[in-house]
């Protein structure tokens, strides 16, 4: 197996600027995880670089290809990184769309205590920090904004308390998380935990029915060993923060699988139609929580699905 070193590389993370430099480490990265784009598009140029957001460094990468006709911007699930979103990313580039990554603070590439966060607010500032990049590198527009579980949560944060941008194109929201699974028990737990305790270790899930991928994570050096208890009280000020807010005009797009078993997609759902006009809905009945990387078809009945709806 190919293998990277993430502290090497992020030592020599360029400020990602418009003439910045791709670092020569970066190629281990893209070949590790399998998002060396590059080879299956001459035309496509990919920089990876960072974007001091308040007191973190966020990692980025853009890929851009010559002739591009829109952006999306891609913002991952709680324990992911940019690097587990291939699937994405060959998706958008075939729709003709550069592509704007973060690694959200915390998790992958970018600083800050592992897997945790101050306040849910950070989140909100790491989107604005990329809506401003795409801006300042010049990237097509309409921006198109997908968020898969948490990533998909600071999405729907920014398009119901924000103001409309001229250039934001649609928002995808792939299970998206509002309140997760056993949520009563788990805040419960953590009002008991919080006082004692920094953290508990990680679980993990079959949270797809690709079995290569999921054995993957299992042994990703980007992953976290735990759950802070910091996020689980971050998060437990933001459910309702997000179900009083104001409902929004927007349409979004929704990919929801009903074996989803880390969200409470049926309460998620409800709020969300309450919040929103008329959203886009598309329920697949046996697809899992990491919809960015369910087993083949699942995933092909879900671009194909996206792909109708952006058309």
């Amino acid at each position: 197996m190919i293998e990277f070193d993430p502290q090497a590389l992020r030592r020599v993370l360029p400020d990602l600027e418009r003439r910045s430099v791709d670092p020569q480490l970066a190629k281990g990265w893209r070949q590790f995880y399998r998002i060396d784009l590059t080879q299956a598009n001459t035309d496509l140029e990919c920089r990876l670089g960072q974007v001091q957001v308040g007191e973190y460094r966020v990692a980025m990468q853009v890929c851009r290809p010559i002739a591009a006709r829109a952006t999306l911007l891609v913002l991952h699930g709680y324990y992911d990184h940019m690097g587990l979103y291939g699937h994405v990313y060959e998706w958008a580039l075939a729709q003709g769309f550069a592509v704007l990554s973060c690694d959200l603070p915390g998790h992958g590439l970018s600083t800050g205590a592992r897997a945790s966060i101050h306040s849910f607010q950070e989140y909100q500032q790491v989107l604005q920090a990329m809506l401003a990049k795409a801006q300042q590198l010049q990237l097509p527009t309409p921006w198109h904004i997908l968020g898969q579980s948490t990533g998909a949560a600071i999405a729907l944060d920014y398009v119901l308390h924000q103001p409309r941008l001229t250039e934001l194109g649609e928002t995808i929201l792939l299970a998206p998380l509002v309140r997760p699974r056993a949520w009563q028990q788990s805040k419960l737990l953590y009002q008991i935990l919080k006082h004692i305790r920094r953290s508990v270790p990680r679980r993990y899930s079959n949270n797809s029915h690709d079995v290569d991928f999921v054995n993957f994570v299992r042994h990703d050096p980007l992953q976290s060993q735990v759950l802070p208890t910091a996020w689980v009280g971050a998060l437990a000020q933001w459910i309702p923060y997000i179900e009083q807010a104001q409902p929004s005009t927007r349409s979004p797009i929704i990919v929801q699988g009903e074996a989803d078993m880390t969200v409470d997609w049926q309460h998620n759902l409800n709020v969300l139609v309450e919040k929103f006009d008329a959203p886009r809905i598309l329920r697949l009945p046996a697809a899992r929580h990491h919809l960015a990387n369910e087993q083949l078809d699942m995933r092909e009945q879900m671009f194909s699905y996206l792909q109708a709806q952006l058309a």
